[in-house]
């Protein structure tokens, strides 16, 4: 797992990573639920979609719209086994950790706190 101040910088040097940006109806979505609720949908999310060991659909697991927590997978590399392998240097092949979850949550968090 990478500190968040390194794996930032690299994201922002990435012309895809940093293409990704909230749409009007996922800005007034986080408003209007509160960042508390989303954080809580990350989690699940995570736990779901991207915890497992084997997942069936890996790489195409993370919609790129829908909810500000897909959006935020796609610009952290946080959407699928191969990209948490290559930008969080966390092995794919196995399930996540309750601790690599939590990293992955406060990621999200902290891209979502910080879009513009």
């Amino acid at each position: 797992m990478r500190e968040l101040d390194e794996l930032f910088a690299a994201l922002a040097r990435s012309r895809f990573r940093s293409s990704f940006k909230l749409n009007a109806h996922d800005r007034a979505y986080l408003h209007a639920k509160g960042l508390s609720l989303i954080q809580d949908h990350a989690r699940d999310f995570i736990a779901k979609r991207l915890a497992p060991a084997v997942i069936a659909n890996d790489g195409k697991q993370t919609p790129y719209r829908g909810h500000p927590v897909f959006v935020a997978q796609h610009a952290t590399a946080c959407c699928c086994r191969g990209c948490l392998q290559k930008w969080h240097l966390i092995p794919a092949g196995r399930a996540l950790s309750a601790d690599e979850q939590a990293y992955v949550v406060r990621v999200l968090v902290h891209w979502l706190e910080n879009v513009d």
